[in-house]
C-alpha cells in the first residue's frame, strides 16, 4: 500500500480539492483508494465528495471502546474508493493522545488498499507532523502567494525537527543541544539545520546518525494549487531551493493546478470536479498528477536521482505554459460559441474574477496607504 498523507502549512490552498480528486482518479485508473479524513478539527472532507451528512467517523472510534474500525469505512458512490470521515463535532478530537494516534496509525497501516491518501490538517501541531511522516513520500500542498510558499518551506523544517525528535533519546547530548537552543530563546525555525547537524555529529555521533538514516527515507513531494499565471510556476524552483540549502532536503515537484472557477460550481454542487468537468483544464491536472502516483510502490523509499528531480520541476513549468493556453482557448471558446458551460455558469466566473479584481484594488490600496504613511514619517525621502 502506497501512503500519502496530504498537507499544507496553511490552510485555504485547495488541500481537499487535492485529495479527493487524486484519490477518484486513481479509482478511476482501477486502484482501490481509502480517502481518510483527519483533519479532525474541522473535517469537511465529506463535502467534497458529496456526502450530505455523516454519522460516525473516527472521533466516534476513538472515543468507543466497543466500536470496530470497519465501522467507520463508508463504501462511495465512485469507483474503487472508499472512504473513512472524520468527526468535527467532538470537542477536543483534534488533540489526541498518544494512545489513540498509535492506535489510529496502526488501523489505517492494516487497511487493504493500494493507495491510502490521508488529508491532513493545515498547520504543524505534532499530530499533523506524526501522521505525515508515516509515509516518506508526503505530499505538501500550497500556493503561489509569498505566506504560502513560506509555510510551505517552514512545514517541511518542521518535520525535519519532529524526525529529530525522535531519533534523539531525552539524555541525551544531541537532546541536550536542541533543549539549550530552546531555552536560550533561540527560534528554532532560525536555526540553520546542515550547521546544526554538524555540531550534532562532533557531540552525538550515534544520534546524528539515527537521523541521518532516518531523514534519508523521507522525499516529500510538491503540488502547488491555485496558479493565477504560467509564471507563478516559478515559485515551486524557490521552495525546491529553499528546501534543498537549508534543510538538505530533496523536494519532488508533482505538478501545478491552476485556479478555476468550476472547481466552486462543482463544490456548491456537490460533485467532485474530475467528476463535474472530467476534460476541465484543472480536472486534467490532477489525472497528470494520478499517472504520476501510479509509478509510486510502496518499496520506493530511497531519492531521486538527481536528473529526475531536475526532470520533475521541468516537465511542471511545461505543463503550465500548457494549461495557460488551454485555458485562453477555453474562454475564447465561450465567448465566440457559448461553449458548454450554462448561463449560470458563466455568471459564476464572470463573479469569481470580478472579486479577483477587487482584491487586487484592495490590496493595491493598502500597499499605497502604507507607502504614504512611509513617507510621512520619514522612513522613504
Amino acid at each position: 500500500m502506497v501512503v500519502l498523507p496530504i498537507a499544507s502549512g496553511k490552510g485555504g490552498v485547495g488541500k481537499s480539492l487535492v485529495a479527493v480528486n487524486i484519490g477518484l482518479a486513481l479509482g478511476e485508473a482501477g486502484k482501490k483508494v481509502v480517502l481518510v479524513d483527519l483533519d479532525l478539527g474541522a473535517s469537511n472532507l465529506h463535502m467534497f465528495m458529496g456526502i450530505r451528512s455523516i454519522k460516525t467517523g473516527i472521533g466516534h472510534f476513538l472515543n468507543n471502546k466497543d466500536m470496530n474500525f470497519e465501522d467507520i469505512i463508508l463504501d462511495t458512490e465512485f469507483e474503487g474508493v472508499r472512504f473513512i470521515p472524520g468527526d468535527a463535532e467532538i470537542p477536543g478530537i483534534a488533540n489526541l493522545k498518544g494512545t489513540q494516534k498509535r492506535n489510529l496509525i496502526k488501523h489505517l497501516l492494516s487497511l487493504d488498499a493500494d493507495y491510502l491518501i490521508i488529508d491532513l490538517g493545515a498547520g504543524t501541531s505534532n499530530n499533523v507532523l506524526d501522521f505525515f511522516l508515516i509515509s516518506g513520500r508526503g505530499i505538501v500542498v500550497t500556493t503561489p502567494t509569498l505566506t504560502a510558499v513560506l509555510n510551505a518551506y517552514l512545514f517541511l523544517k518542521n518535520a525535519v525537527f519532529r524526525i529529530m525528535s525522535s531519533c534523539f533519546k531525552s539524555d541525551s547530548p544531541a537532546a541536550q543541544l536542541i533543549e539549550k537552543l530552546k531555552k536560550e530563546g533561540s527560534p528554532l525555525q532560525k536555526v540553520y539545520i546542515p550547521k546544526l547537524l554538524e555540531k550534532i555529529k562532533n557531540i552525538d555521533e550515534e544520534s546524528h546518525s539515527l537521523f541521518m538514516n532516518r531523514i534519508e527515507t523521507f522525499h516529500p513531494c510538491l503540488v502547488l494549487n491555485l496558479l493565477s499565471d504560467q509564471k507563478d510556476a516559478e515559485k515551486a524552483t524557490q521552495v525546491r531551493r529553499s528546501v534543498s540549502q537549508y534543510l538538505n532536503l530533496d523536494l519532488e515537484h508533482l505538478g501545478i493546478i491552476y485556479k478555476d472557477a468550476l472547481q466552486n460550481i462543482a463544490l456548491n454542487s456537490r460533485i467532485p470536479i474530475v467528476k463535474y468537468k472530467p476534460g476541465s483544464v484543472i480536472s486534467q491536472a490532477i489525472y497528470r498528477i494520478a499517472d504520476k502516483l501510479l509509478d509510486f510502490t510502496s518499496e520506493s523509499k530511497g531519492p531521486l536521482d538527481l536528473q529526475s528531480l531536475e526532470e520533475s520541476y521541468q516537465i511542471a513549468e511545461l505543463e503550465a505554459e500548457a494549461d495557460y493556453q488551454s485555458r485562453i482557448y477555453y474562454l475564447e471558446e465561450l465567448l465566440h460559441c457559448g461553449g458548454e458551460l450554462s448561463k449560470g455558469e458563466l455568471i459564476e466566473i464572470i463573479k469569481s474574477q470580478q472579486y479577483e479584481v477587487d482584491k487586487l484594488k484592495k490590496e493595491s490600496n493598502l500597499l499605497k496607504a502604507k507607502l504614504v504613511k512611509a513617507i510621512n514619517q520619514g522612513f522613504i525621502s
